[in-house]
């Protein structure tokens, strides 16, 4: 579908189109440097013995620590402010309301 001579262009073109340049020495280097990154990857991210023995690791405990924390403060949000809806409805002060811990 090209132009008359394209194919014969295109052929001639293939034709001497230059071999690849890799170096074999190159190459080899390359090869070597990916091994020893991979070998000090694995030396500085190796697996604990808690995750080898599926026991939660640091990362995992803390985000659970972090979410029982907020489950424990959004409770407490909701117990004041159902005793303060109650008082309010009851029309009594809202001074027997424990107060919440600290918040930082």
């Amino acid at each position: 579908m090209g132009l008359p001579g394209f194919h014969q262009a295109l052929a001639a073109h293939q034709a001497v189109v230059p071999p690849s340049r890799v170096d074999p020495s190159i190459a080899e280097a390359v090869e070597r440097q990916t091994r020893a990154m991979r070998a000090l990857r694995f030396q500085a991210f190796a697996e604990s013995e808690a995750a080898a023995d599926n026991q939660p690791t640091p990362i995992e405990q803390a985000h659970t620590e972090s979410r029982r924390q907020a489950d424990m403060s959004y409770a407490a949000t909701l117990r004041r402010a159902r005793a303060e809806r109650a008082a309010r409805e009851a029309g009594t002060a809202t001074a027997n309301v424990a107060p919440l811990g600290r918040t930082a």
